[in-house]
């Protein structure tokens, strides 16, 4: 093949074997590299497809060949462009993404619905497997979706039932854990501070515990009222910090209902309601306690060090990925359920003297 010839037809492994002057394996093992060759060689084929323009093995032929499409569907409740402003999400995906490249694969992140209905969806998209995100309140409408097209589908913080694997966090053994630490601290009057209790849910007081349908909302306030029974509950739209300073600046605009402890259940709400605590003319610790969940870094929140639960995000991740692999292998995948390390920091304090 000449290389005007390689100018009216995609160029093949074969024709870059031929330009380079070595076997079409050797040409094929320096794109793939799954076996060691020499930097000599490996350079000649590079130059080589370089010359006739070949960028590397068709993508759909690999496909076609393994009968898979190489794409892991993850699905989230909210906007793309929000998603990745909670850092867990951040780390929880870097842990899926670790977990499905050995295997070939790559993450397609999709909505539970496509508002416009023209993008991928997951009915639409080419999907080898799904990953659910259970904090959505749409999990279960997802979920036959996914289960409707015979695919193998892992749910992370949701409970899908006991044929779909489940990766998750002891939610409600590590909320008790913080609230405990603030009981044995003087505090009585607490206040908790929720994430969404269901899709769509703008934010306010919940008064009806029965009406949560996100299963990480409803844990983690579940070990908060096994300690303060009476804890008056405020769920926010969203784990980010805005929410957290709207929360704290209802929770805190009564002086005679303030509470001397808030328990958040994210550390981004927990920042929140420490910016609405300085607002309202409260020192943290001194005047209130403020417990957060996840760990994570929170940018500006210096030099408060935050009480909280740390949980293993990216280990979730890669744990989903692994279940998918498995799957994919005709394998089973369990279920695994991560623990939580309580943190203390210095956002918590004894109950104040005049309470």
């Amino acid at each position: 093949m000449s290389r005007q010839d390689a100018g009216t037809r995609r160029a093949t492994i074969s024709d870059v074997a031929r330009e380079a002057g070595v076997s079409p394996s050797t040409a094929s093992v320096v794109f793939s590299g799954k076996t060691p060759v020499s930097e000599a060689t490996r350079r000649r084929v590079l130059d080589a497809a370089g010359a006739l323009g070949y960028t590397g093995p068709d993508p759909r032929a690999a496909s076609l060949r393994r009968g898979r499409s190489g794409i892991v569907g993850v699905v989230f409740e909210e906007h793309l462009r929000t998603a990745f402003l909670d850092p867990v999400k951040t780390l929880m995906m870097d842990g899926l993404a670790d977990a499905v490249t050995p295997i070939g694969a790559g993450l397609l992140l999709l909505r539970d619905h496509e508002p416009t209905g023209v993008g991928p969806s997951l009915t639409t998209a080419p999907l080898d497997a799904a990953v659910l995100i259970g904090c959505s309140g749409l999990l279960r409408e997802s979920l036959e979706t996914v289960k409707a097209r015979g695919i193998p589908v892992v749910v992370i913080e949701g409970d899908a039932g006991d044929d779909v694997p489940r990766i998750g966090l002891d939610n409600r053994e590590a909320q008790r854990q913080a609230a405990s630490h603030l009981r044995t601290l003087g505090h009585r009057e607490v206040a908790v501070v929720a994430l969404p209790v269901r899709a769509g849910w703008e934010r306010g007081w919940i008064h009806d515990d029965t009406a949560i349908s996100v299963d990480v909302t409803r844990g983690r306030l579940a070990g908060a009222l096994d300690v303060f029974p009476d804890a008056r509950t405020y769920a926010a739209a969203g784990s980010f910090i805005d929410e957290g300073h709207a929360a704290g600046r209802e929770i805190f605009a009564d002086p005679d209902r303030r509470p001397t402890a808030v328990i958040a259940q994210s550390d981004l709400l927990a920042a929140g309601v420490i910016r609405a605590a300085e607002e309202a003319g409260l020192r943290v610790p001194e005047d209130v306690s403020v417990t957060g969940f996840d760990g994570i870094v929170v940018d500006g929140l210096a030099p408060y060090e935050l009480t909280t639960l740390v949980q293993p995000a990216a280990d979730k991740g890669r744990a989903a990925g692994a279940a998918v692999a498995a799957m994919l292998e005709g394998e089973p995948a369990a279920s695994i359920r991560f623990t939580c390390i309580f943190r203390e920091g210095n956002t918590t304090g004894p109950v104040p003297a005049d309470r």
